[in-house]
């Protein structure tokens, strides 16, 4: 077996190959390909990645190249985790946020909308050598962010029919641990009613059996954010009106305020990670070092290499195991098109995954993800085409986007900042 990494060079590669290598037994990988445009983090990158194989006594053959087509080639799973014009592109979304009042966070509002435009020709581009190349029955499992959007993209107008490809996100495999450990059960007992979108979603309900622990859920929820003080996403007061374990990310639209005033004050999440990676690339030079360091946990994506592997594990054995990723609605969610991409549980099985059908959305949900949703698929249009009517409206439907009057000079701002990795709009 085969698996490639699209963006390999990145500094999230070491933990996911940790998490290939304590499933081996599942997923008995012969050789990984990392695909990155970057020949010194491929260099650096790959030399850790060796080292941590044979320090695990793996046999697994680790291949570096610039070439998508030839790494792709014959792979059964190929994971997406690249990041068109990198750190640096991410701290210019976060700075047109700041120019114009809005929230620049590379997966909401004007950030996530910029990222989203410079990455899905890319993704497609990668989704189609994908299904030109690899092996018969490959998956494309996204993690590019906007992961949700992204998959959105590549459902709609990737080559195949339909294209086997999942969005995957780390959170919520983090907070399944998080809740198995409030109510002292084993993670795999959990089952979650978890519903919406990629970054825009909610749990109703949490059981281990027949028996909901929303209550007890709900109180872990409140002692995690009251210990962060006030980098707490949410107030307790706003958890008790809900009664919902609310996605972290809920807070750029629950709490703008709070959100503008800290961009105002703070440096940008992309310049932290610039420093962090700066880092980890050092610590991976080592060539004494053999383990995935602790400081890749201020990267970001905690838990990533345990969600992919276990949800690679499981498509590949078609063992019939529920993940909460990014799939078609296919009418599991009642009230959504059936062909829009949904974050909710999924189960495994002989034709791939399948959405777990579940309750309608209902009021304080559905009218955000209606709305959200609506956006999504403006900005693929826009993405795709270049179309600027698409991308005007995107931003102008979008509940963080700028009004109506800023709109058109919001848009020539971000095409300006983006002028060299927006082909599309040339």
């Amino acid at each position: 077996m085969k698996i490639a990494v699209v963006g390999g060079g990145s500094t999230y590669t070491p933990e996911l190959v940790d998490g290939l290598l304590r499933r081996a037994s599942d997923l008995p990988v012969d050789a990984l390909t990392l695909v990155d445009p970057s020949a010194e983090r491929l260099e650096v990158v790959g030399g850790f990645v060796r080292r941590m194989c044979e320090a695990a006594g793996s046999d697994m053959v680790v291949e570096t190249t610039a070439d998508l087509r030839a790494g792709v080639r014959d792979a059964a799973f190929v994971v997406s985790q690249f990041r068109v014009g990198g750190q640096r592109a991410r701290h210019g979304d976060e700075l047109l946020g700041r120019r114009w009042g809005l929230v620049g966070q590379e997966t909401t509002g004007i950030g996530g909308f910029a990222k989203a435009l410079r990455t899905i020709p890319v993704a497609l581009a990668v989704q189609a050598a994908v299904a030109e190349l690899a092996a018969p029955g490959a998956w494309l499992v996204n993690f590019t962010n906007p992961a949700g959007l992204v998959t959105e993209a590549l459902l709609a107008h990737g080559v195949g029919d339909p294209p086997r490809v999942v969005g995957l996100c780390n959170y919520p495999w983090r907070l399944r641990l998080d809740l198995a450990r409030d109510l002292g059960v084993d993670p795999a007992d959990v089952t979650l009613d978890y519903v919406g979108l990629n970054h825009l979603s909610w749990v109703r309900d949490v059981a281990v059996g027949a028996t909901s622990h929303l209550a007890e859920a709900l109180d872990g929820e409140r002692r995690r954010w009251a210990a962060e003080g006030t980098d707490a996403p949410f107030s307790a007061r706003l958890l008790g009106d809900l009664r919902l374990v609310l996605n972290p990310y809920l807070q750029y639209y629950y709490e703008t305020s709070r959100i503008l005033q800290r961009q105002r004050t703070t440096p940008t999440r992309a310049e932290a990670v610039m420093a962090v990676e700066d880092a980890l690339l050092e610590r991976y030079r080592d060539p004494g070092l053999a383990y995935s360091p602790d400081l890749l946990r201020g990267r970001g994506g905690a838990y990533y290499s345990e969600s992919a592997a276990a949800l690679m594990a499981d498509l590949a054995t078609q063992r019939p195991g529920v993940h909460v990723v990014n799939v078609r609605n296919g009418g599991a969610i009642p009230g959504l098109p059936s062909d829009v991409v949904v974050e909710t549980s999924c189960r495994v099985g002989p034709h791939g995954l399948q959405a777990v059908p579940t309750r309608p959305l209902t009021s304080p949900i559905q009218g955000l993800v209606s709305q959200v949703k609506e956006y999504e698929r403006y900005a693929v249009e826009a993405a795709r085409s270049g179309d600027l009517r698409a991308a005007r409206l995107a931003l102008l439907v979008h509940p963080l986007g700028p009004d109506s009057v800023q709109v058109p000079a919001v848009l020539d701002d971000l095409l300006a900042t983006n002028r060299d990795l927006l082909p599309t709009f040339r």
